[in-house]
């Protein structure tokens, strides 16, 4: 089921299960922000990332001698028992509970909620999470947005681009054909702020960002002035990525990373982990914003 809100600026629509952005419309000229999610390509729209984020080595991570099949980007995503929570004019509040099931593949009770906000020609995504158990709660938390890319139809996809807050010197950390974090890089941005975009950029996977001094990304044309401005202030990793023949791009803002080729699959020691005190509760957020 979708659930959709407006203002005098935008539309956006988001579908129940896996509480899933799905659209994004100028209430101006209908125009869509979102890519279409066409399962030939890639069937999603915007995938939340709880609590893990990418892949884990082997499938499974350890924790306190026991083993944890998280899946792939964790168990948010796709997931049929997510629920609207709640609901006004402007805003839609998503949660999910441990049951269960969950508590066979991650050892930790917790409740997750997301909630989308209009303001203005903004959305913000606000993610809050709270440990209901008695240990110290581990996990990371990722968004996983697809924007249309071209925007306009007479456009190409090579007429776009990437402009980050700052001139950045930056290598992408470059995956295995397991997903797994190696150890090589390449350099991607060498003292500029602006990244072209090619359908070969995404030939070897994900570009992932892990030292950005930028905290803003916006999405380009060299023709129009229309944009999509990514903000996340509250997270220090970044992924950007495609399918090589997809017209959209994914701006991803992590607070995790999947795990590396060499990681020991110890959950407590994985890179980028957050851990929450029992009874605590994290938040963190970003927005969209979209310039006409």
């Amino acid at each position: 089921m979708k659930h959709e809100i407006k203002n005098g600026k935008l539309s956006i629509a988001v579908n129940e299960t896996g509480a899933e952005l799905c659209n994004i419309k100028s209430a101006a000229t209908g125009k869509e922000f979102m890519w279409s999610g066409d399962p030939a390509i890639w069937g999603s729209t915007s995938p939340v990332l709880f609590p893990a984020i990418g892949a884990v080595k082997n499938g499974f991570v350890k924790y306190k001698g026991s083993e944890y099949k998280i899946p792939r980007h964790g168990f948010v995503r796709n997931n049929t028992n997510v629920e609207l929570v709640g609901q006004t004019e402007e805003s839609l509040s998503f949660g999910l509970t441990d049951d269960e099931e969950l508590l066979k593949i991650y050892p930790f009770p917790f409740s997750f909620q997301i909630t989308y906000k209009l303001k203005g020609n903004k959305i913000e995504v606000s993610h809050k999470i709270t440990n209901r158990g008695t240990d110290v709660m581990l996990f990371s938390l990722g968004a996983h947005p697809a924007f249309k890319c071209p925007i306009n139809e007479q456009e190409d996809y090579e007429d776009y681009y990437l402009e980050f807050e700052h001139p950045e010197t930056a290598s992408t950390w470059l995956l295995a054909s397991d997903g797994l974090v190696g150890t090589d890089t390449k350099q991607i941005l060498d003292q500029t702020n602006i990244l072209p975009l090619t359908h070969s950029l995404f030939d070897n996977d994900a570009l992932i960002f892990k030292n950005l001094k930028s905290r803003k990304v916006a999405l380009k044309s060299k023709n129009t002035t229309e944009s999509v401005i990514v903000t996340y202030q509250d997270f220090n990793y970044l992924g950007i990525w495609a399918k090589p023949n997809g017209d959209f791009v994914c701006i991803e803002p992590w607070l995790g990373i999947a795990d590396s080729a060499n990681a020991n699959q110890q959950l407590e020691d994985k890179e980028g982990i957050l851990s929450l005190q029992a009874g605590g509760t994290f938040e963190a957020s970003y927005t969209i914003e979209i310039t006409e």
